[in-house]
């Protein structure tokens, strides 16, 4: 049982570094010519988010629909025969989208644009990370894995512990960072 643990956990290490090299690659070459100073790293739009005041219910129902949609549907598709490929894929194009966004964190703002990625992270993903690696691992390790009632109530529980955090905590943990 250790060594097909240890095994699995090299594959998702091992799927998701290349996409993150991929990602920091395709930044420093393919789109260098292509950023300009717009978007989330744009000193105005820091600036901007600051004096914003959220409607934590308003933003909840907002959050609900971005992160439980993408995650509804990374579930359903484990759920099928394709389920070893979409956890692949889905580890693959998640390292890209980090090495990418990382990458572009620091050609904008320095080490100031990791602190910021990780404010801007904190403190949901710490619960939304452990739902999708219980998907994802029940996807590379089934048949030997199985879904059970115990794993739908701790991913069930951990999205909705995310999302809380991130619509009620979040905004301030940013604000006093950028502050």
């Amino acid at each position: 049982m250790p060594v097909k643990t240890f095994r699995t956990r090299k594959q998702m290490f091992a799927l998701f570094m290349p996409g993150f090299l991929c990602g920091i690659l395709y930044v420093n070459f393919a789109l260098k010519q292509y950023m300009t100073d717009m978007g989330i790293f744009n000193l105005q739009f820091l600036e901007q988010y600051t004096g914003t005041e959220f409607v934590a219910k308003e933003y909840l129902l907002y959050l609900t629909g971005i992160r439980l949609l993408p995650f509804g549907i990374l579930t359903g598709l484990v759920l099928t025969r394709m389920r070893r490929i979409i956890s692949f894929v889905f580890l693959a194009w998640t390292g890209f989208s980090l090495g990418t966004l990382l990458t572009m964190a620091v050609f904008y703002m320095g080490l100031k644009g990791i602190v910021f990625c990780i404010a801007g992270i904190f403190p949901q993903f710490l619960f939304y990370i452990p739902a999708y690696v219980v998907v994802l691992w029940y996807g590379m390790t089934y048949p030997q894995s199985r879904w059970n009632h115990q794993k739908t109530i701790f991913v069930i529980g951990m999205m909705l512990t995310g999302l809380i955090l991130e619509a009620y905590v979040n905004p301030v943990f940013v604000k006093m960072i950028f502050s």
